[in-house]
């Protein structure tokens, strides 16, 4: 299984212990899936832990070193302007086309709007772990 990993569900993932993303991580994990960033949103998500959670650049360090143990950096290799209403969210679009995943998971509405792009399933981490 390949997935597609958003910056709200890695935050929910690392930051909340008894969270479904936290519980879903688990489990994809545990079932070998395989799990795609890049680094655009890498950095997406340090920003928002340094942000919203007050996190040192150290405390931040030590996280992200924690997800490249369960995550794989991809290389968008195009270019997707499809969500216009907020064009930041097209990059996690193009993680999910350049790692050719089954499923992109996100809490984001303007991604979840779309339900899927080029046969790639866009859904909730509660919907994902109602399939696995």
């Amino acid at each position: 299984m390949k997935i597609s990993a958003d910056t709200n569900f890695l935050i929910s993932a690392t930051q909340w212990d008894y969270s479904v993303s936290h519980k879903l991580l688990t489990k994809l994990i545990e079932n070998n899936a395989e799990i795609f960033t890049t680094k655009e949103i890498l950095d997406e998500f340090s920003e928002v832990l340094s942000r919203d959670f007050k996190y040192t650049a150290e405390e931040i360090k030590n996280i992200v070193d924690n997800v490249f143990v369960f995550i794989t950096i991809t290389e968008p290799n195009e270019k997707i302007n499809v969500i216009t209403e907020d064009p930041d969210d097209n990059k996690i679009l193009e993680c999910a086309v350049s790692s050719e995943s089954e499923y992109i998971l996100t809490y984001d509405d303007h991604l979840l709007k779309i339900k899927e792009f080029r046969g790639i399933e866009i859904i909730t981490p509660e919907k994902l772990i109602e399939i696995i």
